[in-house]
């Protein structure tokens, strides 16, 4: 049995003890999130209390503990109910029964995938975004592959910070701590006497004690690093407490655990990884630690660095220098002086490995810097974002020309089984044969698309359109109410808002490279759309980073507009982005708009999302949207570059509102005689089947074993 697994089984029997025997199914569910990407399976932990289930966001751990005697054994008692849960169950066990997939690693020496955030489920906040989104399809699709990988992260105490949107639309922060005692994970105890197993990392002047908590993701164990024990120091405790802290500090110590002390939790555990994994340059220090073996057998650390790099792979998702994260030399040469002493190098020569001109005294250092040094094969998230990162990093290599820099592209993909909706994966089902989703890199898979009938796929689409409505209407005028608005405009949306209307979306971090600031670049033509006779309705969803004032005020001019514009009811902007609201925006919304500044969109996966359950693109030529474009499939903007930003927005405002005023929007209204946009299902179809398989995790994952995990 694999390192915590026996805890994993202790936990379960621990929480099935206080449920009616027939229920004792959903305590061994409970504690893998494979239910949650399996038909019927966040069914049936609602179906225990539906109510109980929305307040204790979606974890099937708290529910369980929760719900009351009553609740508990009304499901029990349903036969129906508990062999649904029976049935989940046996796919569990099905699934990991199934031998490991053989290739590039093996179970005794898998993959060792790290990264600072994984966004597996809403009841787990321990992602800010599309990382952790990101990372958290690679683990489930590595599941679905049976592909043998562990995963390395951080338990955040307090994760990302929650928004709220005043009066005047300027966004507060704060934070929720998060009981990792009652999720889905469980201590990892040692093998003797079943204490928590605990690791020591050296931080600057601190010891600092971590334990390690597992999380099962369907195949793949998460391990979670967490300083918060008494062992510690305040501060030193603190360093799991927020993901991404905005003091620099934190954030560097936050990165030496997670490298470091993952490395150093995965040797505790007993695991060898065959290939390390590094996703962002968080995890760039993973490489030092696992220097350490060949050390104490009395390797020298420039040979035994060179060893770890040939079985390293590195991922960066920062198209811009200012994104990737510096210190200052003596703030590394004091974070990871102990390390490098016991590993026989010094701060120094670490500070070099991390500098674009190693001998550069002024330089700071840089996480994706050495990143790109202690790994021997390094890839961007899109075919321009590699060609951008040859480019930003061809000073690494000087005496290389820019395409003969050594960083490569594999294209984002989507976990298709965790982002369709309901209803499209019952179309699918009965279309596409059984198991589809596992064969979702195959574009044969999706050929019979072609067949479905328009008014078949048209009746899916306005079933997610319709649940996404009254999602909004309710929501919007709860988080109305709680900013104080008047009581006529808190009821605006549930009146504005209409299920048969053009529905576009528009989610996504708020930078003010993102342009958000276009939607509105012609508040006449914007207020034509929205109340005219063919109308749309806008939905907006994102966060500002804490510290990006500019950020913030693009939804403080959107609050401003508003006031203006009764049509502007039409546009509702959501509250505290996250996996749930993702999910809602990506499976309803007919149209996903997406419009950065070219080339600082790396990939992009939400519009990705969106394909799967039928939405249209209409996008700039940038990041993932330039390789899937094709002129039949979605909508486009230039992905040129363009020094003038302020004329290069008026264009793409220009052209973004000419595509909709002309195209888009006649597109959607224009209907048979038996009210089908046959125009539109067919621009779906075409949509679904060239870039479901394109850009799907399952190629992604392909990809990377063929082209970066398997040494060339």
């Amino acid at each position: 049995m694999s390192a915590g697994a026996e805890d994993i089984v202790r936990a379960s029997s621990a929480l099935s003890s206080r449920l009616p025997w027939p229920l004792a199914v959903l305590a061994r569910l409970a504690y893998n999130y494979r239910w949650a990407w399996l038909p019927d399976g966040p069914e049936v932990f609602a179906d225990v209390d539906a109510a109980r289930w929305a307040a204790c966001g979606r974890n099937p751990v708290r529910l369980l503990q929760e719900t009351s005697a009553e609740a508990l054994l009304r499901a029990a008692a349903d036969g129906s109910h508990v062999a649904r849960a029976e049935q989940l169950e046996a796919a569990l066990v099905e699934d990991l029964a199934r031998p490991a997939a053989t290739g590039v690693a093996d179970e005794e020496r898998p993959i060792a995938f790290f990264c600072a955030e994984y966004g597996l489920h809403v009841s787990l906040p321990i992602y800010a975004g599309g990382l952790g989104a990101l990372a958290g399809d690679i683990l489930k699709e590595a599941s679905d592959r049976a592909l043998p990988l562990v995963a390395v992260g951080l338990m955040y105490r307090h994760g990302y910070f929650r928004q709220r949107v005043d009066h005047t639309g300027w966004q507060q922060e704060y934070w929720v701590p998060t009981d990792p005692e009652r999720s889905p994970a469980v201590l990892v105890t040692t093998a003797d006497d079943r204490t928590p197993l605990r690791i020591r990392v050296p931080i600057g002047a601190d010891d600092v004690v971590a334990q390690v908590w597992r999380v099962d993701v369907g195949r793949v164990p998460l391990f979670l690093l967490d300083t918060d024990v008494p062992e510690n120091a305040r501060v030193a405790r603190w360093i799991t407490t927020r993901l991404y802290d905005s003091d620099p500090q934190t954030r560097l110590a936050q990165y030496v655990l997670l490298g470091c002390g993952g490395a150093a939790a995965l040797r505790a555990l007993g695991i060898t990884p065959a290939i390390v994994h590094m996703n962002e340059g968080h995890a760039a220090f993973a490489a030092l630690e696992m220097t350490r073996t060949a050390i104490e057998g009395g390797t020298q650390f420039g040979a035994a660095f060179e060893a770890v790099r040939q079985r390293t792979v590195f991922t960066t998702h920062t198209p811009v220098p200012a994104g990737n994260d510096t210190y200052p030399s003596d703030q590394v040469r004091a974070a990871l002086g102990p390390v490098a002493q016991s590993l026989g190098t010094s701060g120094d020569e670490i500070v070099r490995l991390g500098r674009s001109r190693p001998d550069d005294e002024h330089e700071p250092f840089g996480v994706t810097q050495f990143a790109l040094r202690a790994s021997r094969a390094a890839n961007g998230v899109s075919r321009r974002h590699g060609e951008v990162s040859r480019d930003m990093w061809r000073v690494l290599w000087p005496e290389r020309e820019v395409d003969g820099v050594p960083i490569g592209h594999v294209t984002n993909g989507v976990h298709i089984p965790s982002w369709v909706g309901a209803p499209m994966r019952r179309l699918l089902d009965r279309h596409l044969g059984a198991g589809w989703a596992l064969r979702s890199a195959d574009p044969a898979t999706f050929e019979p698309i072609d067949a479905i009938p328009a008014e078949e796929l048209w009746a899916v689409r306005g079933d997610q359109r319709r649940h996404l409505v009254e999602y909004v209407r309710d929501r919007s005028q709860l988080q109305r109410i709680a900013r104080g608005d008047p009581r006529e405009y808190v009821e605006a949306s549930a009146r504005a808002f209409d299920p048969e209307v053009l529905t576009i979306g528009f989610a996504r971090r708020l930078a003010t490279y993102k342009r958000l600031h276009l939607l509105l670049h012609d508040v006449q033509r914007s207020f034509a759309l929205l109340g005219g006779e063919r109308p749309v309705q806008l939905l907006l969803a994102g966060k500002a980073h804490p510290r990006d004032d500019g950020g913030k005020r693009l939804v403080q001019d959107l609050f401003a507009v508003r006031a203006q514009q009764r049509a502007f009811e039409r546009v509702v902007f959501l509250e505290d982005y996250n996996l749930g609201v993702a999910a809602r925006l990506v499976g309803g919304c007919d149209l996903w708009i997406n419009v950065p500044r070219p080339p600082l969109e790396a990939s992009g996966t939400s519009g990705m999302k969106n394909v799967v359950n039928g939405g249209l693109q209409l996008s700039v030529l940038d990041g993932w949207w330039a390789e899937g474009h094709d002129g039949a499939n979605g909508w486009a903007l230039s992905g040129e570059v363009d020094p003038d930003e302020a004329g290069q927005d008026a264009r793409h405002a220009g052209e973004l509102y000419r595509l909709l005023e002309s195209e888009v929007v006649p597109e959607f209204y224009d209907r048979d005689a038996a009210g089908i946009p046959q125009a539109w299902t067919a621009r779906m179809k075409r949509s679904m089947r060239t870039l479901i398989p394109a850009f799907s995790a399952a190629r992604m994952l392909a990809e990377y074993e063929e082209r970066v995990y398997r040494a060339r």
